[in-house]
């Protein structure tokens, strides 16, 4: 069976313009909307997992990486979606989590990562080698560097995926995202007055050294299964701001990609690009679009417009109150947000709601998070939103309700945030 990925590539060698959007998050109800549009538009779904949520020691998710593949296989399998339109991948797979350990320790994760990962059935690896170990001397990691820890975590790909194969006979190959110049996960964590894109010869040398390094650690075949180069062609964002894509600043980066057919570029950071920006990046040759923290903020956004809701319809003893439950939550464990939102203290409560960043993201799926979420549905439905509320709180939902297209349920209205974001990249590819 073909890989949906290299079906894609072999339409855009053709010149038909098309691309995924690649939707990176482990919450469950970005995931169900997720496949239930891709059932709806009869198209495949590409869901990610990311090094530090999902790994062999369980990530903040508490899952390794056979636990994601059946959750997510699981969901598809409750609305009638086959298994050969859900494409899982594995991103920033590689040294990520595991930085203040030394090359040898850091590089044994991270083969025993990949190899899990390609084990339980994930079909599209992003093999990220760009950051530093302990160990490693100062100033920037070289490409060859970078190109030879990628050769180590590909045959460790490999390792899992022919041992899954002699299972499952007709287990789909995977592909493969590989580059040296890749954003950090989940936006920026300062912020910027300029964005550098990738240079054309940067670009060149990455594919050039990933080349001969392969071929001399024996995996040079691997190249055909490299479907994509990570490179920044100018788009991220932060708590406050947006870098949007400028064709123009990618012309000569996105013009090199002619020399090389075999691959495209996979754009991260692509979270809360405009529609148009999205269907610029896409014609360019950027046709793998993730996108992460822009989907739970729409999550995030719903929830507080039906916890605002909730405050004017239930009586004050009943209402779960799900915004102080969720900043409560992120006070007492502030390990995941601390080191991102800078300034005072207001700032910095503010950030926690609001950012673009999405550090709630971290805290959204946490058990007394999720009963308040339930409990605010379950007090919704028995005390149900009119209309004219809706309008004044979600007035993009209050459209589809009102035409029929969505129902009026609490629990959909949330979901319908986050299907507000995934429109954009549905329009864009």
């Amino acid at each position: 069976m073909q890989h949906p990925l290299q079906i894609m590539m072999e339409n855009r060698r053709k010149g038909i313009r098309c691309g995924i959007p690649s939707y990176c998050s482990a919450n469950e109800l970005v995931l169900e909307i997720a496949l239930r549009r891709a059932k709806e538009l009869d198209r495949p779904v590409l869901i990610e997992a990311t090094a530090n949520q999902v790994n062999q020691f369980g990530g903040y998710t508490g899952m390794v990486p056979k636990d994601f593949y059946e959750m997510v296989l699981n969901m598809a399998k409750d609305i009638d979606l086959p298994e050969s339109m859900v494409i899982l991948a594995g991103d920033h797979l590689g040294p990520l989590t595991w930085q203040k350990l030394p090359e040898a320790e850091a590089m044994e994760n991270s083969k025993e990562l990949v190899y899990q990962y390609t084990r339980a059935g994930f079909t599209k690896i992003h093999l990220d080698t760009s950051m530093k170990v302990a160990d490693d001397p100062e100033g920037l990691l070289s490409t060859e560097v970078i190109a030879r820890r990628g050769a180590a975590l590909y045959k460790a790909a490999m390792k899992g995926y022919e041992e899954l194969k002699a299972e499952k006979p007709d287990a789909m190959r995977p592909v493969f995202v590989v580059g040296s110049e890749v954003p950090i996960p989940g936006g920026a964590t300062e912020a910027e007055d300029t964005l550098a894109v990738t240079s054309p010869d940067a670009f060149r040398d990455t594919v050039s050294t990933y080349q001969r390094v392969w071929n001399e650690e024996g995996v040079g075949e691997g190249m055909q299964d490299v479907i994509a180069v990570v490179v920044q062609p100018g788009v991220e964002f932060g708590d406050e701001q947006v870098f949007y894509y400028d064709p123009a600043a990618a012309a000569n980066l996105c013009a090199a990609l002619k020399e090389f057919p075999g691959v495209c570029f996979e754009g991260h950071s692509t979270d809360y690009q405009s529609p148009e920006c999205l269907y610029n990046m896409v014609t360019d040759g950027i046709a793998i679009l993730k996108v992460g923290p822009a989907l739970t903020f729409g999550l995030r956004e719903a929830l507080f417009s039906l916890s605002m809701m909730e405050a004017e319809l239930v009586p004050a003893a009943e209402r779960v109150n799900f915004i102080d439950v969720l900043e409560q939550a992120m006070l007492k464990n502030p390990a995941n947000w601390a080191k991102h939102y800078h300034g005072d203290d207001r700032q910095k409560a503010l950030c926690r709601k609001y950012s673009y960043s999405d550090r709630a993201r971290y805290y959204i799926g946490q058990s007394e998070v999720v009963e308040a979420m339930n409990g605010l549905f379950e007090n919704l439905r028995k005390y149900p939103i009119p209309m004219n509320m809706l309008h004044q709180y979600m007035p993009l939902s209050y459209n589809k309700v009102r035409c029929g297209a969505l129902a009026l349920d609490p629990r959909e209205l949330a979901m319908d945030g986050v299907t507000q974001f995934m429109l954009d990249y549905e329009g864009a590819v």
